[in-house]
C-alpha cells in the first residue's frame, strides 16, 4: 500500500509538472537541471573558508605524510591505502613481522579519527580549534622532543587520524583532509561535466577538487625538502601552522558567540 500510495503521488506530481510545461518533456528537463546546478554550486563565504582551511590541512597531510615516508622507508602516515596494501602483501607471503608494522599504523590512524570525533562532539562550539590545538601538540613533540624509535609515528599517525575531524563539507563538496583520491575522482567528474552543463558556475566546479590535490602535492614537495635539511625538526612549520589557525578560529568562534551569529 505505502509503496502504491508514494508512486501515486510521485506520478501527480510529475504530471502537475508537465502541466506547467504544456506537457513538454524538453522544456521540463532544463528546468530540473539547472535546480541541481545551482544547489550544487552554491557556496557560501563560510564554506570558502571551509574550502581554504580544507586546501591548507591537505597541504599539512602532504607535508607530514613526506616527513614520515622518508622516515619510515616505505610506509605513509596518512595514505592508509598505501599501508592496508603493504599489510596484504606482506599477509600473503605470510610475512607476520613486516606486517605487524603497517597494521599498527592503520589501527593507530583509526584511533586518531576516534579521538579526533570525540574530542569534537565534546568541545563545540570550539572543536575545530581544539583539534586543530592538540593535533599541534602532536606534531610538535613528534619534531621537537628528541623521541627516538617509532615514538615519533606514532604522534604523527594519531594527528594525521585527529585532522580529519576538522572539516567535512565544503558547499556539496566532501572533503578528504588526508588523503586525494576522492578528490581526484571528483575533480575527473566534474571536469567531464563542465563540457555539457549550461550553469557558468558548474563549469567550473572541479577547481575545488584540484586545488585540494595540489595542495597535497605542494605540501609533499616541502616536507620532502625540509626533512632533508632539519629531519623530524621539519614537524615545527606545519605545528606552528596549526596553532595560528586554531587560535584564528578560536577568535572566529569567540566573535561570532558576541554577535549571536554562533550558538
Amino acid at each position: 500500500m505505502g509503496y502504491r500510495r508514494n508512486r501515486a503521488k510521485s506520478g501527480l506530481v510529475q504530471t502537475v509538472k508537465l502541466r506547467l510545461c504544456g506537457g513538454d518533456t524538453q522544456r521540463l528537463a532544463p528546468i530540473v537541471g539547472q535546480r541541481r546546478e545551482i544547489k550544487m554550486q552554491s557556496m557560501s563565504r563560510d564554506d570558502l573558508g571551509r574550502l581554504a582551511l580544507s586546501i591548507v590541512l591537505t597541504a599539512t597531510a602532504g607535508y607530514v605524510d613526506a616527513i614520515g615516508f622518508l622516515k619510515i622507508g616505505h610506509l605513509f602516515v596518512s595514505f592508509m591505502s598505501g599501508d592496508s596494501t603493504q599489510l596484504a602483501v606482506a599477509a600473503s607471503h605470510s610475512d607476520w613481522s613486516n606486517a605487524r608494522f603497517p597494521a599498527g599504523i592503520v589501527g593507530l590512524f583509526v584511533l586518531g579519527v576516534m579521538a579526533g570525533r570525540l574530542i569534537a562532539e565534546r568541545t563545540k562550539p570550539w572543536n575545530r580549534a581544539v583539534v586543530l590545538a592538540v593535533e599541534a601538540a602532536l606534531l610538535g613533540c613528534a619534531g621537537l622532543t628528541g623521541l627516538t624509535g617509532s615514538a615519533p609515528i606514532v604522534l604523527m599517525v594519531l594527528a594525521m587520524g585527529m585532522q580529519n575531524a576538522v572539516v567535512h563539507k565544503a558547499g556539496d563538496a566532501k572533503m578528504g583532509l588526508t588523503y586525494v583520491t576522492g578528490a581526484l575522482v571528483s575533480f575527473g567528474e566534474k571536469a567531464a561535466d563542465a563540457f555539457h552543463v549550461s550553469n557558468a558556475r558548474a563549469r567550473w566546479a572541479w577547481a575545488p577538487f584540484l586545488l585540494l590535490w595540489a595542495g597535497l602535492v605542494a605540501g609533499a614537495v616541502g616536507g620532502a625538502i625540509a626533512y632533508r635539511a632539519v629531519r623530524l625538526q621539519g614537524l615545527l612549520i606545519p605545528s606552528v601552522t596549526l596553532v595560528l589557525m586554531a587560535a584564528a578560529n578560536a577568535i572566529y568562534v569567540q566573535n561570532g558567540l558576541k554577535t549571536g551569529t554562533l550558538r
